[in-house]
């Protein structure tokens, strides 16, 4: 079981106290695993801030460059499936679907859809939103665990893109939980790095994996992609106040796509193979999912991955303006909600029309809520991705 957590700004107003770092170790239990793990963490106690400016203070900042949230973009497939539609597949109906789940549609990528396509076009969004150049991109992060390559989708969106200047670009795969894991990762890179603009999208294609077949998985799942463009700033004026990640292998019987060879009895495998070595077709098993457990670990671990976070950012609940959480079961965002004493109107959730929409989820939902006005510049939120993996983690962040 691995985990790690972080603290990062210095500027929320109710953390104006005196900074002193510290490092250590605490013994923690989460989820499946009924093993004590010890945790390194990086944390800080600020007193009296106000009295000393950063130029003043005789107490190293933990940071020198903040990061921001600049630009959202969004793009989903053309072809829609209602619950009635898959209603004709399997033996299920809209009430059945939408009392469980709270799905009533969901975007499917067809024939001449791409997920690559679908990732430039929310990159381009985002892009245009924070008026940034495709040539001002430093680093393109591509989380997704449905890539078109094997070797990863993120330098073809870089190419895509028309980034002339050859930026860093690479896939991160952590399923439900990959996005947050970009924005964290975006933000180790513009502070430990240098990097200035970095893109983080989130797009998946489940629909390529799920079992039609099955009606605890199919009626789940759809396509999508988000992105958002990160970008450096002064600390004072940085954006993402604190995290916290945690990952369990022991909870992947759960959850899983796993790799099966299908044997063959040619002479020659799929990929040319002889003698002793296997014969074989490489591929993915369609998703596996134990329901139940799935949803025993959300409602139990992300409100204490969320909890975690605000306390390190020095919040509450009540600080923050909006909860958007990985839409994967309207009643694990319900339940989350009702523990972290977040009121639904301060809840997005965009579910019912695209379903889980995996690495991508995040970012969709919030492009939507941005553009409609519905969250403006200076917002704090609290996102958290959760699933396979197993994986799960947190963020607080400020929009704009």
């Amino acid at each position: 079981m691995a985990n790690a957590s972080g603290f990062f700004s210095p500027s929320v107003p109710s953390l104006r106290r005196r900074v002193q770092p510290s490092i250590g170790f605490y013994r923690s239990e989460f989820c499946f695993s009924a093993k004590i793990s010890k945790r390194v963490f990086c944390s800080s106690t600020i007193e009296g801030a106000e009295k000393l400016s950063p130029s003043q203070s005789r107490v190293p900042r933990i940071v020198s460059k903040g990061c921001k949230l600049v630009g959202c973009g969004s793009a989903v497939p053309s072809l829609q499936i209602s619950n009635d539609d898959l209603a004709k597949i399997v033996e299920t109906s809209d009430e059945w679907i939408s009392v469980r789940t709270g799905i009533r549609n969901r975007r499917v990528l067809s024939g001449k859809d791409s997920l690559t396509a679908l990732a430039v076009e929310a990159a381009k969004r985002a892009l245009e939103m924070a008026q940034v150049d495709p040539d001002e991109v430093d680093l393109v992060l591509m989380c997704t665990s449905t890539p078109e390559d094997l070797f990863g989708s993120a330098p073809q969106i870089q190419k895509a893109l028309g980034c002339k200047k050859n930026p860093l670009a690479y896939d991160i795969t952590a399923a439900c939980s990959g996005f947050v894991l970009g924005l964290v990762s975006a933000a180790c890179h513009i502070r430990g790095g240098g990097f200035h603009n970095v893109l983080v999208i989130g797009a998946d294609a489940l629909s390529r994996y799920v079992d039609w077949t099955d009606r605890g998985t199919c009626i789940l799942f759809g396509d999508a992609a988000g992105a958002v463009l990160v970008q450096a700033c002064d600390s004072e004026q940085d954006g993402l106040f604190a995290f916290d990640l945690h990952s369990d292998g022991d909870g992947q019987r759960h959850l899983n796509a796993s790799m099966k060879n299908n044997e063959t009895d040619s002479t020659l495998g799929s990929n040319g193979s002889v003698l002793d070595v296997p014969q074989a077709r490489s591929s993915y098993s369609c998703i596996q999912m134990n329901g139940k457990e799935v949803f025993r670990f959300a409602v139990r671990c992300v409100p204490q991955s969320i909890e975690s976070a605000l306390e390190k950012a020095g919040l509450s609940g009540s600080n923050i303006d909006w909860l958007l959480l990985h839409q994967a079961n309207q009643r694990i965002i319900d339940a989350v909600a009702t523990r972290l004493e977040v009121p639904p109107e301060r809840v997005i959730s965009n579910l019912a029309q695209y379903g889980n929409t995996s690495a991508a989820s995040i970012p969709l939902a919030l492009d939507e809520a941005v553009r409609s006005g519905k969250v403006q510049s200076g917002h704090t939120i609290a996102t958290a991705g959760f699933g396979a993996g197993l994986t799960w983690g947190s963020a607080i962040v400020r929009w704009g």
